[in-house]
Formats: C-alpha cells, structure tokens, sequence
C-alpha cells in the first residue's frame, strides 16, 4: 500500500509538471520581450518612444517588431505601445536604451526614474546616447546585419570590454545622478550609413548632456577614471610636414592613484598619477627600439602625449562644469563631512588646480627582440 501511495503522488507530480510546461509554452507564444526602447524628444515637449522586439526567424515571419508612439511622458508611453501588439510586453529581457541627443540635452531624469522604478527592468540595462535621432537609428535596417538592436547591443558590450567606452547601466548613471560627488557619463553611438560607429563618451551635468570626450580620446579617459587592462592606444607622437612618428601601444595595463592636497587658503590640488604598461605593436620613427635608450626616448614621448591629451581632457571638463571623473569624492575624502555639505562643489570645482603625471613602461616590443 505504501509502494502504491508513493508511486501514485509520483505520477501526480510528473502530470502537474507536464501541465506546467504546456501552460508555460502558451504564455511564451504570447510574450513579447522588448530588447531596446529609444527615447526622442519631439516638437511641444513630447515623447516619441520605440521598442525593438525580437522575433523568431522563419518563413514568412519578420526578424522583429517595431512599436512607436509619440505621448506625454514614458509611463503613458507603456499602455500606448502595448495597444499595438497582439503580443503581451515585457521588459525583463531589455539590454538598451537609447536616447536622441536632442533630449539627452534636455535632460531626461523623468525617464530615467520611470525605468528605475519599473520592477521588471534591470538595472544593468545599458544606457547610450545617440548622436541624432534614437528611433531613426533603432528602426533603420542595416544590410550586414539581421537584426539592429542586437547589433548595437554587441558592438557596445565588444568596445568597453577594451576601454573604447565606459560601461554605463541604469544603475551606473542613477548612482552617479544622486552621487554630490561625480556626475554621470554614457557612450555615443551615430549612424554612418552602413554601419553604426562609437562616437565618444557623453559627459553630464545632472542629467543634462553638455559636452563630449572624443572617441579617439576615450582611452585617456579611462585611465583617468579607473584601473583597467587590456586596451590599445594608437598615436602621432611627432609631425614635421609630411613625416610623422606613429607608435601603436597595445595589451594596456594602466593603474591610477589620485593625491588630493587643501592649501592654507583652502585651495584643492588634485594629482592624477598615472601608470601604464604595454607593449609596441608597431613604431615608425627615428628611435631603434631594440636599444634601451632609445627605448626609454620612446616612453618618455608616449607619457608626454598621453598627459598633455588628459590635461586637455581635464580643463575642457572644468570648462562646462562636469566633473565626470569623480574630483569631488576625492575631495570628500580628505575633508570633514560638515565641511563638505557647507561647499558648492559646481562652484569650486571649476577652480580647482589639477594635474597629470603619466609614467609610461615598455614591456615588450615585437616577437623579435
């Protein structure tokens, strides 16, 4: 009887199981799982928001689904776009959102909050500015690649896996908003025709775009802001007509230390201490690079170019008043709390004397050495 009793709850459990998966596979026909929403702000302060929806491919089916409203705000935006679909909308697969640079100048808090506070989206979906319109881009079809969303999604995680651009989340960008000390940064992205290319690194006043680092440039940017390895620094070191010296310094391994220093007069000094290491992948100049003194010429240029780019980087920041590497943790660190909250850091900060000191070690120079 008890054999009996056991085998009969067995067979009961496998049955619920078997509903379960029947039940589950309905639900997921059903579903459509929004990967990349855009943002874009339109004539009379509204909304323009997009989905991207992946769609499984075969005959006679589309590789996604493209929902575009226009409204007053994004939380509307939600119940307009899922009128059109017969598919049920989830959030809980999205990777991107992207915003046009028009209302990324606006500032887009508002938006981000409702994404922030919406428990169905992650807060590691990535957040990217588009250099023009966000729903053009998204809608557009590009002829190397099936579907747009993806496409944008894996040349981004590929770039910032070798420091071309930050990494920057839901997450990232609200810690940074509500941080007194450091103020947000996010990729851009722009359409050229064929293809879609990184465009440089947003740089933020709260949530207002105002100014940009290169893409060019990004390199130094993370090294002013972060320990990093792997990464890969092309230069012009010198130029006389026609004849430039070129080095490619690849496999970066770069680490920072930020020194902070208050005169009597209550004036900051901060220092960038810069060190990075690599090898030369490629040189064109008058140096023998196999000879350590001529080797060691070659890195006393390469630390002087990279510390004249960061100082340039560094004044342009002060200039706009965005201090996007985090100055003012570091002076928060050295100063009493009560001292802290009684300053205006937007109006020190543009005032405060930065330096950048680079040390530059060449570890390896060919195969043939």
């Amino acid at each position: 009887m008890l054999k009996t009793g056991y085998s009969c709850l067995i067979i009961c459990m496998l049955l619920l199981m078997t509903t379960g998966c029947g039940n589950d596979q309905r639900v997921l026909e059903k579903i459509g799982l929004t990967h990349t929403t855009s943002f874009d702000l339109m004539p009379g302060g509204m909304l323009k928001v997009t989905n991207s929806i992946p769609l499984a491919v075969g005959e006679g089916l589309k590789p996604r689904e493209i929902l575009t409203t226009v409204t007053d705000s994004s939380k509307g935006a939600k119940v307009d776009l899922a009128r059109q679909s017969q598919l049920v909308l989830v959030s809980g697969q999205m990777r991107n959102i992207l915003f046009g640079s028009s209302l990324a100048r606006r500032g887009f808090w508002d938006d981000i909050d409702t994404l922030v506070r919406d428990p169905s989206v992650s807060p590691r979906v990535r957040v990217t500015i588009v250099d023009g319109n966000a729903n053009d881009l998204l809608i557009k079809t590009y002829s190397n690649y099936l579907r747009t969303a993806q496409y944008i999604d894996r040349m981004m995680e590929s770039e910032s896996k070798f420091q071309s651009i930050p990494k920057v989340s839901l997450y990232d960008f609200t810690r940074d908003y509500y941080d007194d000390g450091i103020d947000p940064v996010a990729p851009i992205i722009k359409d050229i025709g064929e293809h879609v290319k990184i465009d440089g690194i947003a740089l933020f006043r709260d949530d207002r775009y105002l100014t940009k680092v290169a893409a060019q440039d990004a390199i130094y940017f993370a090294m002013l802001n972060k320990n990093f390895k792997l990464g890969s620094l092309p230069m012009v070191l010198s130029q006389e007509n026609e004849a430039k010296e070129l080095a490619l310094f690849d496999s970066l391994i770069s680490k920072r230390r930020v020194r902070v220093t208050q005169g009597g007069s209550g004036a900051f000094t901060v220092n960038f201490q810069i060190s990075v290491s690599g090898s030369i992948l490629e040189y064109r100049g008058d140096l023998k690079i196999s000879k350590e003194e001529d080797r060691n010429k070659l890195e006393e240029k390469i630390a002087k170019k990279i510390t004249e780019s960061m100082e340039m980087m560094v004044k342009d920041m002060q200039k706009h008043n965005v201090d996007s590497l985090g100055v003012g943790n570091a002076v928060k660190n050295i100063i009493p709390y009560k001292e802290w909250k009684a300053m205006d850091w937007r109006e020190v900060y543009p005032e405060v004397e930065i330096h950048c000191q680079t040390k530059v070690k060449i570890k390896h120079y060919g195969k043939f050495q």
